[in-house]
């Protein structure tokens, strides 16, 4: 079958198909195929989120593959749904991943060769199983996925990524709940159960948010069976747990090429860029990146308040290809040996937000970017949007420092940006003004650009900061200010002080005292168009997204109550605070 005439297979599907593990537990999956003779690649998806739901084909639908001629699996994980066992994150991924794997190798009329595809936690199953070497599996294409879960999952430049852990953990324990519900016999059990969680997950913004301490969370709800956040917070300077739960410690092992996709508003941005680029620098597979405008929940042209353009979709990228066959694109050249050329085009496909176009890019960061400095100033009342606060390449002099004090009982409040919360919280770019008009909120402000102005690469503020407080956070975002006052958050970062030089070596400041604090803030790319402004916000709080930092230097995760503190940013000869901007000059 071949030629233009060819329209596609026709498609048998199989479903609930057990798969039995090395220990004897049995998960099962849907099975989508070409109803034809011959050998086929197959595709494997491992979800945690119901393999008959609508999610399990959104990203690449399964029909659409196998009419292309690839079988497709898509598998409930170990205590999910269909799958037997108890789920527990991260832990039993691997094994599971090997052996699902290998068995899909075998499947009638499979060709032996294995590829892995999804997002999110399924972009971490193709990880988990990448990291046990299964010897069928020939490539991979995971879809906003983080590298480290202590360093964007579950935790952040040490505080803890709140907003996602929580409403997490309450989602996926519905189904393990309704599971144990349904063993006592009464369905009225398991309803009773699932409309608990319902309500937990609609109180999550005015309430369980809030709750302190941040570990217990599930336990305090009965979920002793769900202790994942709690033992990540437990093991966060346990480098085996974070191989375990991540990438990184595993780059030299891996050698499967893989096409890394993300987004300048995904959660999981700095993962996605940090996996695709440890992986070149080894040079052991071909890697490629793309890194839409996109959120974790929107794809669309519409992300935030910002409409990209139809382009700028992930249905229809860059009006040249949709998602489905830029994976089968993908697929096809390394499980079937087509030479279809799409592993000589350029690395690296990036959306530039302010021209709101596509651009190719021979490597990540790119060479030819400037890395320059924008020094903080002001006349020491950088307070609010109407503060005196300002931003430019000119190196501090004698300045006064600027102060305000976060409360953590009034914490500095989440408003967009690349969040995975509760739907209350709107992620992607939402105008900024409503925060900056707090006083617990620093404004640092460049004058409009008279030419256009590229920012593409990593982002970091290196802050000069005292606090009266044995612990407290530093949080740094940078926006574009439009001329009519609108301000586009681009990218931000938090760092905890205890964990100021990273999780393996936790130590509280010396209240009074000035320190050095280097704050990422992953990356991004845009140009700042003229008349428009370079914006850099200092804050001690992101709440809920990341947990509050109670100020008292009390046991990690463990605090219920606070105080306020009171914080100096210091932008002076001695003490230059400032942020990296990586400037692209004009072709």
């Amino acid at each position: 079958m071949s030629g233009a005439a060819f329209n596609g297979y026709s498609v048998h599907a199989d479903f609930d198909v057990p798969v039995v593990m090395r220990d004897g537990v049995t998960l099962r999956a849907n099975i989508f195929r070409p109803d034809s003779e011959g050998v086929f690649p197959v595709l494997v998806m491992r979800m945690p989120y119901g393999k008959d739901f609508p999610l399990a084909s959104s990203l690449l639908n399964p029909n659409f593959a196998a009419r292309q001629g690839f079988i497709v699996v898509i598998q409930d994980v170990r205590g999910r749904f269909t799958s037997e066992g108890t789920f527990l994150p991260f832990l039993n991924e691997h094994n599971d991943g090997y052996d699902t794997v290998e068995w899909a190798a075998r499947l009638p009329g499979s060709n032996g060769n294995v590829g892995m595809y999804g997002a999110s936690y399924m972009g971490f199953t193709q990880w988990a199983a990448a990291q046990t070497r299964p010897p069928h599996l020939k490539a991979l294409f995971p879809v906003f996925t983080w590298a480290d879960a202590m360093d964007g999952a579950n935790l952040r430049g040490g505080a803890v990524e709140l907003g996602v852990t929580r409403n997490w953990t309450m989602q996926n324990a519905m189904d393990t709940d309704v599971r144990r519900a349904r063993l006592t016999g009464d369905p009225m059990q398991a309803l009773l159960s699932m409309r608990k969680m319902a309500g937990e997950l609609d109180t999550m913004p005015t309430r369980g948010y809030f709750e302190t301490p941040v570990t217990g969370f599930g336990r305090r709800r009965g979920m002793d069976y769900y202790d994942m956040f709690d033992e990540s917070v437990r093991r966060r300077a346990d480098t085996d747990y974070t191989r375990i739960s991540g990438v990184v410690g595993s780059y030299d092992e891996l050698d499967f090429p893989a096409y890394h996709i993300a987004g300048w508003s995904d959660i999981f941005l700095g993962g996605s860029i940090r996996n695709f680029t440890e992986l070149t620098k080894r040079g052991k597979a071909p890697q490629k990146l793309m890194i839409g405008p996109w959120s974790h929940s929107e794809q669309g042209e519409r992300i935030g308040a910002i409409d990209f353009g139809f382009a700028s979709s992930l249905s229809f990228i860059n009006l040249q290809s949709d998602f489905f066959t830029l994976q089968l694109r993908w697929f096809s050249r390394f499980l079937r040996s087509e030479p279809n050329g799409i592993d000589t085009e350029p690395p690296v496909q990036i959306f530039v937000m302010g021209a709101n176009t596509w651009r190719y890019e021979n490597e990540w960061p790119l060479a030819r970017a400037v890395t320059t400095p924008f020094y903080l100033h002001s006349g020491g009342s950088a307070n609010t949007l109407h503060g005196n606060g300002s931003l430019s390449a000119e190196k501090p002099l004698d300045e006064p420092s600027d102060t305000y004090i976060y409360d953590p009982a009034n914490p500095t409040p989440t408003l967009g940006g690349a969040l995975l919360m509760h739907p209350v919280f709107q992620g992607g770019p939402q105008d900024q003004r409503p925060v900056e008009r707090r006083d617990d909120m620093l404004v640092f402000t460049s004058e409009p650009m008279r030419d256009p102005v590229e920012v593409t690469g990593p982002i970091t503020v290196t802050l000069y900061a005292v606090s009266d407080a044995p612990d407290t956070d530093f949080v740094a975002r940078l926006s574009d200010v439009h001329p009519d006052g609108f301000t586009r958050n681009l990218t931000d970062g938090v760092i905890r002080a205890r964990m100021r030089n990273g999780l393996q070596n936790e130590s509280l400041i010396t209240p009074g005292q000035v320190y050095e604090y280097t704050i990422d803030l992953w990356a991004t790319s845009n140009l700042f168009l003229p008349g428009h402004r370079i914006r850099v916000d200092i804050a001690s709080s992101n709440f809920p997204r990341w947990d509050r930092n109670m100020n008292t230097g009390g046991v990690y995760g463990e605090e219920t109550s606070g105080r306020p503190a009171k914080q100096t940013i210091l932008h002076n000869q001695q003490y230059p605070s400032h942020i990296l901007l990586p400037i692209v000059p004009a072709r």
